[in-house]
């Protein structure tokens, strides 16, 4: 117990530090060790083991059957995509694929147990959200021991290419998600078609790749977080160049009071636009994002709708640095764009009231970082160490109860039993700070048992 005591002295006192001038460091650092990144990876070897365990059924009688590396080229295809979260499930263990093999179909899923033990202070969650531990502390809910089947889901995916039309894709994902109902809801829907993805996908300001792998369901506390209906247009170019532009369908949260102001609807997309450069076969990449936004509502005391302008910018990066290293980062700043950071979006806070000017909103600033780094001591054997911070910067918060930032620091082990028996166990430890100076903290531990087929 000493020595996590000391773990968690030490990490709730780092951001006393200049905690801003050492992620700038280490992201320096990390830019360094990216020329020094290898192609071969332990974690391409534990793909081309997963990628060998696949049964195809092929059908269509009357077709020619292709050749072995046109068959392997369409079982590849299963695995680019640019949504793939640590956290999804694998390509399917069965494959439908026509002999000619320009159309094949997948349908496969998760079975995923939780289990945590949360002590010396318990979150009031399935999830573990900094901004949710419980200010001041509840003495009647010190533990909690909790488990749930959350995270297990169905997919299916079809993929193909057309001598008009090209390469398409479609893709639907649901699963369990909740509270200890466990509800089970569409994750994704969407349809591609070369270059162009139509439907509910993961935010084109969400790079999901850059996520350290953990077993919480939440994620990091400052980490992007956010899926939409969208058009999106993305094109790779030569030389591991890519660019994007997305049209998202918005959902802005305005903090209005009803006396002096009133939240109102939506009515312009959000606009996102990525440039990303990828090396080591597309294992690493650095990726800069930018987000605009409008935040519209009704001043009751002029009697007019208005409209505030939300801006953001993202820098993310994965680099395996040599066979076992992989190196990942995060840093995310805006205003008004709270309900894209992971923690943030629960307090819905994209527009709240100006405390010197009645009638009047403002986008307050946020800001978030993540930085991770895993170590494969085997392919199928691979632990992670991440740390995480959200921060809330409205404009009159001195001395109130307002959120001011939260702390996520986690430590992981994963073991694969099998390319798709996974087992996990992680240690997690939160701090939430409030502008008055009152705190509180959380600390739980995940074990994890999944099977993806």
């Amino acid at each position: 117990m000493s020595v996590i005591y000391h773990i968690r002295f030490n990490f709730f006192n780092i951001h006393r530090t200049p905690m801003r001038a050492i992620m700038t460091f280490a992201a320096a650092a990390m830019c360094l060790l990216c020329l020094s990144a290898k192609a071969q990876t332990a974690e391409a070897d534990q793909m081309e083991e997963l990628k060998k365990s696949h049964k195809v059924v092929y059908f269509g009688e009357k077709e020619k059957q292709a050749h072995a590396d046109s068959i392997r080229n369409v079982i590849e295809r299963f695995y680019v995509t640019q949504y793939h979260h640590f956290q999804d499930p694998q390509a399917p263990y069965f494959l439908m694929m026509s002999r000619d093999a320009t159309l094949a179909m997948g349908i496969g899923g998760l079975v995923r147990m939780r289990g945590w033990y949360d002590f010396d202070g318990a979150m009031p969650s399935n999830g573990f959200i900094p901004y949710m531990i419980p200010i001041p502390e509840d003495p009647s809910a010190r533990r909690r021991l909790a488990a749930t089947p959350s995270g297990t889901a169905l997919f299916f995916r079809i993929i193909g290419s057309d001598k008009t039309l090209g390469n398409f894709s479609a893709f639907i994902l649901a699963g369990f998600d909740g509270d200890s109902d466990s509800k089970f809801k569409l994750k994704q829907s969407y349809v591609t078609l070369n270059n162009w993805t139509i439907g509910y996908a993961p935010s084109a300001f969400w790079d999901q790749a850059t996520n350290p792998p953990l077993i919480e369901a939440q994620g990091h506390t400052g980490q992007a977080n956010r899926t939409a209906v969208q058009v999106r247009w993305c094109k790779q170019f030569r030389k591991g160049w890519s660019m994007a532009v997305s049209a998202e369908f918005p959902q802005s949260y305005a903090r209005a009071d009803g006396t002096n102001t009133k939240a109102i609807n939506d009515w312009l997309p959000d606009m996102v636009a990525y440039g990303q450069y990828a090396w080591a076969n597309g294992a690493g990449h650095v990726r800069l994002s930018a987000l605009a936004r409008c935040l519209p509502y009704r001043d009751l005391i002029a009697g007019k709708n208005r409209n505030v302008a939300g801006w953001g910018l993202q820098l993310s990066a994965i680099s395996p640095v040599g066979y076992n290293w992989t190196l990942y980062g995060e840093a995310i700043a805006g205003r008004g764009i709270e309900s894209y950071v992971n923690d943030l979006r629960i307090a819905r806070l994209d527009l709240i009231n100006d405390a010197t000017d009645p009638g009047r909103m403002y986008a307050p600033q946020c800001y978030g970082f993540t930085l991770g780094v895993r170590y494969n001591f085997r392919p199928n054997l691979f632990a992670t160490i991440s740390a995480s911070e959200s921060c809330y910067r409205p404009r009159h918060a001195s001395g109130t109860s307002d959120y001011k930032y939260g702390l996520y620091g986690m430590a992981n082990i994963f073991w694969n039993l099998t390319a798709r028996i996974q087992a996990g166990a992680e240690y997690v430890i939160g701090k939430r700070m409030d502008y008055d100076g009152a705190h509180g903290d959380a600390q739980r531990v995940n074990l994890m048992f999944q099977y993806s087929f």
